[in-house]
């Protein structure tokens, strides 16, 4: 579903995606990356069908329970490439690289990692489907979200009133 922005100040769209995509991990409706990237491109008035929360169905618990990348980042950084990113034959958006760049080193220099077993690592041993691991998880992908969601703000992709 679209979310309505025009009628919204910066601060209260923030709060509004990070809410969303809180909720739908929160909920188990979807993991962290499919929760990101499903807000994300609602966030934009749906440009790509509900079906392009597949692509990040991979992701989750650092890539299909590996423990690498954090599954909040991958989503974060497929949703930068629904603005961004490039079909076969454009050239590469240098804003991309930039972007990426800048969600990794917002979400390292926050917990000194983007590996999700290093995020996750009070929890080694545990369930990932703890209560605190979920609850730690949640956060980071609601701070990604947002986060996501300030750069097209600030970039103008995003209007709010």
């Amino acid at each position: 579903m679209a979310i309505c922005t025009k009628n919204l100040t910066k601060k209260e769209l923030l709060d509004k995606v990070q809410a969303n995509a809180e909720e739908l991990f929160r909920s188990g409706a979807l993991f962290c990356s499919e929760s990101v990237l499903q807000t994300i491109n609602d966030l934009l008035g749906n440009p790509f069908n509900k079906d392009i929360v597949k692509l990040a169905s991979g992701f989750p618990v650092g890539m299909g329970k590996a423990g690498c990348v954090c599954g909040a980042i991958s989503g974060g950084q497929m949703s930068l490439g629904i603005v961004y990113g490039r079909v076969k034959g454009q050239p590469m958006k240098e804003k991309m690289f930039e972007e990426s760049k800048k969600l990794h080193d917002y979400i390292k220099g926050e917990y000194k990692s983007t590996c999700c077993r290093v995020l996750t690592k009070k929890w080694t041993g545990d369930d990932f489907k703890s209560e605190g691991r979920q609850r730690h998880c949640i956060k980071i992908t609601g701070k990604v979200a947002r986060w996501v969601a300030n750069e097209l703000i600030d970039d103008g992709q995003v209007q709010v009133k």
